[in-house]
């Protein structure tokens, strides 16, 4: 069944939590003790409706103020595809979870309250979605029940967040634009029929309709090894096979690869999944490969096609989203995890910080700050396998991880 990842964002109260709520219940994925859990609270609350928010098992000190401030995962699935919801709190001092929660999702929904309009917060919530090249955004304009589902003001709003993206930066972005109400169940699940004016999808028509071969990166075969699986066995005592992740592009029996960085080069002998053996694995693959010859490969090597080599450079530009309270300064050492392969690495140079409302750059003054994003230069103690975030998304990101306390000190993009 396909997969699909999901990243929600939204100011303090314009629903994410009552949004997903909402597709958990119309979807038929709640427990009947979830839903009587929900009914229950409500009716204390004193609220004649029921309280989709609360479908989320976030942290009770969240549930108490009616915020989110941590990434959560919520799951539902429908007949033909699974979905993963990565819920992410929306206020600028949380900027760094709201990276983590988009960076592996395929499919962002930000959240708009009707009453408000864009906002400040929406602007930097765009921002993260445009800088992680998430290629399929909905804009789902919210609580259209409290302004009397006014088709004005969706065409507004419509119009206001077109100008925002007039800054994308991101030339295969697709919007959708969705009038709902999460509380009320209109266009979440099932077409409204207090808006007759649209005629578009709901949300989870618009998500059962996407190819996921369209969101996932085709890109150049990049093969990171995992693991070297050699099997202390009879039947394979021969048998030396390489374990990873296919990320980007295809790859068949017979094709010529090169190993990296040896730059010695072999052909693919076979391919296997599990104990079974394929002619062809595509993108997002887990696999085992077997090469016709005896070619040192070890972990963090990397297998692309001969024809395909990607940039091999001791010095990278970056743009780093910092998550430490400790300050990003030059001269600092971190491990660079890109991949399977872990470098040990020096700041070089901060040169600016990026506004997140798209107004431009400003003078890092040699720092980087808990939240910030800005452009960094690193020097690298050996060379790293990349290619470009806009080429190569999952080749084009790594974090960075502090040498002393071993925590991810930041999450970087390659320029």
């Amino acid at each position: 069944m396909e997969v699909v990842k999901i990243a929600t964002a939204g100011s303090v109260d314009d629903g994410k939590s009552t949004l997903i709520g909402r597709l958990l219940y119309d979807t038929h994925s709640l427990t009947e003790d979830k839903i009587e859990a929900i009914r229950n609270s409500s009716e204390k609350k004193g609220y004649d409706y029921l309280d989709f928010s609360l479908a989320t098992d976030g942290l009770v000190a969240e549930r108490e103020q009616g915020i989110t401030i941590d990434v959560a995962h919520i799951y539902f699935s429908t007949p033909d595809k699974s979905y993963i919801i990565a819920d992410t709190p929306g206020h600028v001092e949380y900027t760094r979870n709201m990276v983590t929660g988009a960076s592996t999702s395929q499919v962002a929904i930000i959240l708009i309250d009707a009453r408000k309009g864009v906002v400040e917060q929406t602007y930097r919530h765009f921002f993260i979605n445009n800088l992680l090249r998430i290629k399929d955004v909905i804009v789902a304009v919210n609580k259209m029940d409290l302004v009397g589902y006014d088709q004005n003001i969706f065409e507004d709003i419509r119009e206001n967040f077109e100008q925002l993206n007039a800054n994308s930066t991101c030339s295969e972005q697709r919007l959708s634009y969705i009038p709902i109400s999460a509380l009320k169940g209109d266009n979440v699940v099932e077409k409204s029929s207090e808006m007759p004016w649209y005629q578009g999808e709901t949300i989870l028509q618009h998500l059962e309709g996407l190819d996921t071969q369209d969101v996932n990166e085709a890109g150049q075969v990049r093969f990171s090894i995992q693991t070297v699986i050699r099997p202390k066995t009879e039947e394979y005592h021969d048998f030396r096979g390489f374990a990873g992740k296919l990320k980007g592009g295809s790859l068949k029996v017979g094709d010529e690869v090169t190993v990296l960085p040896s730059m010695t080069t072999s052909k693919i002998k076979a391919i296997y999944f599990h104990d079974q053996a394929y002619t062809k694995a595509s993108a997002g693959s887990s696999i085992t490969l077997s090469l016709e010859d005896e070619v040192n490969v070890t972990r963090g090597d990397m297998l692309v096609k001969r024809d395909e080599l990607p940039n091999i450079e001791k010095e990278i530009v970056a743009t780093v989203c910092w998550m430490d309270s400790k300050q990003l300064r030059p001269g600092s050492r971190y491990f660079v995890q890109h991949n399977t392969n872990r470098v040990l690495s020096k700041i070089a140079e901060i040169t600016n910080v990026i506004a997140t409302n798209f107004s431009g750059n400003t003078d890092a003054e040699n720092k980087l700050a808990l939240n910030e994003i800005g452009e960094v230069k690193i020097k690298l103690s050996k060379p790293v396998f990349y290619d470009a975030y806009t080429a190569n998304k999952e080749n084009g990101a790594f974090i960075l991880i502090d040498e002393h306390t071993n925590t991810t000190a930041g999450v970087g993009f390659i320029n």
